[in-house]
């Protein structure tokens, strides 16, 4: 055991964030916390890391333990050069042991100048140096805080194998499916001041906590048959009511104050736009340069409808620039972009808008539109935000007491509440909670008009995306159909040293020796069309059949590796499919 937190309660204002929980960590435990934005998530965290005293219970470790904690929001020395924060409050010999590693390190999450000032760093450098800081520390146990915010995809993948790697025991909250599919081997989840616990990976405990609530529906819809029967025998007649068994009327009462199961409010709205005409955003051969280096080079794109574009590039390599670009925010240096006249765009960027944080959350919203058009019909403001997970009781507070997942929650709200047309997301699933990700993913697929998004979210950008932008950071953007995954795999395949090998005909098949087909060949030459052809449609039911399970993650997966192997199958029967037909070639020539 490497950390046991017991009977931890911790109540802020009005709102009861943790009542009597326990939470144990061993060695080799790699757990993620998930739950909805202000449940709790990062005041627990704190509480583990010892940077936060309970009002109830306690924490406990072996002295000998040592906890490297990396806050949502990590607290650095401004004055610092980025090397000396990462071994802040360090003795000078261990720095020298292990500069070589913090600098292979920092390299490794896009940081390569070690003497510049933390003061002068974005928000995304400082928390991958703070990262950097926590993972050269040595330790027995890493509590994280949203890790893999402002990771790019290469530094989440190499911090995936980091942290498979870790023999420590971690607890952390994030996000990043993905992550939590690979990293963790237990989830903890946060509802309702309470922590439910399951021995799984993300997907183990999606099927899990699903038979649990059938179970728990299914004892509901028990109690209240029984709750029924019994209301009508105690409401036989006064006559009868004297004789009746004071145990049975006991049983009733208890049965009638059992509470029902409880759920967490969920996210459900209708997508709702305004008109668009033909015309949408039109980018005419566009240069934007910074400094010396050119950002975007001559880029042309004309966006239509349907599009579901999903903008992937290292950091820095300038996907924002090519967004605010597109939406009109940025002016080129060269070329045009020309935005039709009934666009309405949506715009949510990755700073979000300033908030005032004494403005009442219904008065944010209601200042936006006191009521939206879906296709489910007219809500008021008051109904979008409790469709929204903001209840009654938190409209009425201000701004400022919600908590960071929270006020993303409620800046992505106000951009839908306009009812744009055209959306534009920077980074939209930063800080949200794996429930609000999950209904936005459903909400984007339903809506009626285009869509670009930069992310660095592997399952969102598999689940929206249909085409892939790649920022380059030399200039160019390369175009790719398909999602993520669809990018990934294409590019691996770019890089896969190239085989070669001796003409087959030469080594197998001497000249002197006359070509024919053996029976085999024969055979195979007849029916291979019909193969290819059995593939391909076997490849297009499958496709058609994620369609169907793109919330089923478990299994979107199983169908994913099916196209996989039968797209394997389809590129070795094709060089099949060439070579006999080549081989036919030469035969009929020799007949010849």
């Amino acid at each position: 055991m490497l950390l046991s937190a017991e009977h931890i309660s911790i109540n802020f204002g009005m709102r009861q964030l943790l009542d009597d929980v326990n939470f144990y960590l061993s060695e080799g435990d790699k757990t993620g916390i998930i739950g909805i934005n202000g449940t709790g998530k990062s005041t627990f965290l704190k509480v583990l890391a010892g940077a936060l005293k309970p009002d109830e219970g306690s924490v406990t470790r072996d002295p000998n333990v040592q906890i490297s904690y990396l806050p949502q929001n990590p607290i650095m020395d401004e004055n610092a050069t980025v090397l000396e924060q990462v071994f802040l409050h360090m003795p000078a010999e261990f720095r020298s042991v292990n500069e070589y590693e913090a600098k292979t390190m920092l390299n490794k999450l896009g940081i390569s100048n070690f003497q510049q000032k933390v003061g002068t760093l974005s928000g995304g450098q400082r928390k991958r140096v703070a990262l950097a800081a926590v993972l050269i520390h040595p330790a027995d146990v890493l509590v994280l805080d949203e890790p893999t915010n402002h990771l790019d995809a290469e530094m989440t993948v190499w911090l995936e194998e980091k942290l498979r790697k870790f023999k420590g025991g971690i607890a952390m909250v994030t996000h990043d499916r993905y992550f939590l599919e690979r990293v963790v081997n237990h989830i903890t989840e946060l509802s309702r001041a309470k922590l439910y616990h399951y021995e799984a990976n993300y997907s183990k405990y999606l099927e899990i906590k699903a038979e649990r609530q059938e179970m728990a529906e299914a004892s509901e819809r028990k109690r209240q048959s029984i709750l029924r029967h019994e209301r009508e025998w105690i409401m036989r007649g006064c006559k009868a009511r004297s004789t009746k068994s004071k145990e049975r009327i006991q049983r009733y009462e208890n049965l009638l104050n059992q509470d029902a199961p409880e759920y967490d409010d969920t996210l459900q709205f209708a997508a709702a736009s305004s008109r668009l005409g033909r015309k949408i955003i039109e980018v005419e051969d566009v240069s934007k340069s910074f400094g010396d280096g050119p950002v975007i080079s001559h880029f042309s794109y004309n966006l239509l409808r349907n599009d579901r574009i999903g903008i992937v590039g290292s950091n820095g390599a300038g996907k924002s620039t090519l967004l605010n670009t597109i939406a009109g925010v940025l002016p080129p240096d060269s070329g045009s972009v020309d935005i039709g006249s009934t666009v309405k765009i949506g715009y949510f960027t990755q700073e979000g808008r300033e908030l005032d944080l004494e403005q009442r959350v219904y008065d944010f919203i209601h200042e936006i539109s006191h009521e939206v058009k879906t296709a489910e019909g007219t809500f008021t403001a008051k109904q979008m935000m409790e469709r929204f997970m903001f209840p009654s009781d938190l409209q009425s507070l201000p701004i400022g007491n919600l908590s960071g997942g929270e006020r993303r929650r409620l800046y992505l709200l106000s951009i839908l509440m306009a009812a744009p047309n055209v959306l534009l997301l920077d980074e939209p699933t930063n800080d949200l909670d794996i429930m609000t990700l999950s209904i936005l993913e459903d909400y984007l697929q339903g809506f009626p008009g285009p869509i670009i998004t930069v992310s660095h979210d592997r399952f969102f950008l598999d689940k929206i995306a249909e085409t892939i932008f790649e920022v380059k950071g030399n200039g160019e953007i390369e175009q790719f159909n398909g999602n993520w995954s669809d990018w990934a795999r294409q590019k691996k395949e770019r890089q896969a040293p190239v085989k070669t090998e001796k003409p087959k005909q030469e080594v197998e098949r001497p000249k002197q020796k006359k070509l024919k087909f053996s029976f085999n060949e024969q055979r195979e030459f007849d029916t291979i069309d019909d193969v290819l052809a059995e593939l391909e449609e076997k490849i297009a039911d499958c496709k058609k059949e994620q369609q169907k399970f793109c919330s089923d993650y478990v299994k979107l997966q199983e169908l994913q590796a099916k196209q996989e192997e039968l797209e394997q199958q389809l590129e070795e029967k094709t060089e099949r499919w060439m070579y006999l037909n080549e081989l036919k070639e030469q035969i009929d020539a020799q007949k010849g």
